[in-house]
């Protein structure tokens, strides 16, 4: 069983910078592929950004595309996404997750088994 703790979130102006990390402990962290999803009141958990187990590929929807960097360091068993020019749009609960590696790689929330208790970005305008 993986455990996850996000920190890192908080409040900043639009054009601001946050960066968020998320730590795992419990199992083999380069098992699993990570992902970072968000959840804006009102509105369905959506993913920002997937890293395989290796760190080899990537994904980013689109809205994030150019703005987010989403990074992994398995020696420190810790995810990252370092997020730039921030819009308000951005402001959500951020959730860090693993999907065990033998599931393959996917980005829908009900594709990955462990969940962090999120960490609250806002943006402000």
């Amino acid at each position: 069983q993986v455990q996850l703790v996000e920190s890192g979130g908080g409040l900043v102006q639009a054009g601001g910078s946050l960066s968020v990390s998320c730590a795992a402990s419990g199992g083999t962290f380069s098992s699993y592929n990570m992902g970072w999803f968000r959840q804006a009141p009102g509105k369905e958990r959506e993913i920002v950004a997937g890293i395989t187990w290796s760190g080899g590929r990537i994904y980013y929807t689109d809205s994030v595309k150019g703005r987010f960097t989403i990074s992994r360091d398995n020696a420190k068993n810790t995810v990252y996404l370092q997020m730039n020019n921030l819009k308000p749009e951005d402001t959500a609960v951020y959730y860090c997750a693993a999907q065990q590696t033998i599931r393959g790689w996917g980005t829908a929330f009900n594709e990955y088994d462990y969940w962090g208790q999120g960490t609250q970005v806002t943006v402000s305008s």
